[in-house]
């Protein structure tokens, strides 16, 4: 789903470019809600964990592969307005250090896979959580519905665009028969990524989940014949107290094994946008990448002939890249928060 430059025109771009900065302008002041002294080190890490897994295409129908757009995963794991944040982090180092997605098209590509994704997937799956049962398990399965949605959805928004500042001359109908059928399946692999991933850290630490939180349903004990709330179990530490290294550790040393070995097995096809783009000529126009001189270009790093290698190195340091710069991203925005927190206090009372 990365737009290379020269897919959509110059006026269209520019729209979306300021589209997507007023979007993450609003992220920014809306993180400051989402982030606390758990979450704020983890969304450098999920950040980072969706830039490895979006290196694992895998293959969806003939000649044609998909790979994970991460919108909803982030969005549920550390908030709506983080999540944006997240994919915008990942957009951008792809963009810049390994010529993936056109620098002129940034602001389609947020539009696209960070906000469209991000907001349709979040509003899914808060409407869902709402009816379902109150429960983890019901969590899960509302991350798989609102992440299978968030696919075919980022499709549309790139065909609508298609049609407004296309540089190809071809019908909008065929574009948009064939973007939202391959994505729909690309979408259940997605689905399947979100839904396990989501899974496995609310076994572990529900806590951190943001789409988790205050969602168990109360035990119940029958009292005189009645059911009455019970006590909640005393925690062994106080959730704020509680360390997320582990987690963190964990999730790091599984991005850098997905991105420094397993990115080697991935699917070699085109993806979902690349197959369309050949298939319909959308490409007819493709601008060389700015950064297609970048010593990481295509995800390997220059100078090292052995595709193993070269590829897992390139795929370390760009997990690496984004965990730090990610990282220092969403701690600024946690300071921000915590000093706003102090000068109201301070105001409240009464020393200023």
């Amino acid at each position: 789903m990365h737009v290379p430059d020269g897919f959509i025109d110059v006026p269209v771009s520019v729209a979306t470019g300021v589209v997507a900065a007023g979007a993450v302008a609003v992220s920014l002041r809306g993180a400051r809600r989402e982030l606390d002294e758990r979450t704020a080190p983890l969304a450098g890490l999920v950040a980072a964990f969706i830039f490895a897994v979006q290196m694992l295409n895998f293959p969806v129908a003939a000649g044609t592969s998909g790979h994970l757009l991460g919108g909803a995963l982030a969005a549920i794991l550390v908030g709506p307005y983080t999540g944006v944040l997240c994919i915008s982090v990942v957009l951008l180092m792809q963009g810049i250090l390994f010529a993936d997605g056109g620098l002129t098209a940034l602001g389609v590509n947020i539009t696209d896979m960070a906000v469209v994704t991000t907001v349709v997937s979040y509003a899914l799956f808060r409407g869902l959580v709402k009816i379902l049962p109150r429960t983890r398990r019901a969590v899960t399965v509302s991350s798989f519905a609102a992440a299978l949605v968030s696919v075919p959805a980022a499709a549309l928004a790139f065909t609508a665009l298609y049609a407004v500042g296309g540089t190809t001359d071809i019908p909008i109908g065929k574009v948009l028969t064939a973007m939202v059928g391959v994505h729909v399946l690309i979408g259940i692999g997605e689905a399947a990524i979100t839904a396990l991933t989501v899974g496995a850290v609310i076994a572990v630490r529900p806590d951190l989940v943001h789409g988790a939180r205050g969602l168990t349903a109360p035990l119940k004990l029958r009292v005189g014949g009645e059911l009455v709330d019970a006590a909640p179990a005393p925690s062994a530490a106080p959730v704020a107290a509680r360390s997320t290294r582990k987690v963190w550790a964990t999730g790091l040393v599984t991005a850098l094994v997905l991105a420094g070995f397993v990115s080697f097995y991935a699917s070699a096809n085109p993806d979902g946008l690349e197959k369309v783009a050949a298939d319909k000529g959308i490409d007819a126009k493709t601008e060389p990448h700015h950064t297609a001189d970048s010593p990481l270009a295509d995800y390997g790093v220059r100078d090292i002939s052995d595709a193993r290698i070269s590829g897992g190195l390139a795929g370390v340091i760009g997990v690496g890249s984004t965990v730090v710069v990610g990282s220092g991203i969403f701690w600024a925005v946690r300071r921000r928060r915590t000093d706003a927190g102090a000068t109201g206090s301070v105001i409240a009372g009464g020393k200023i």
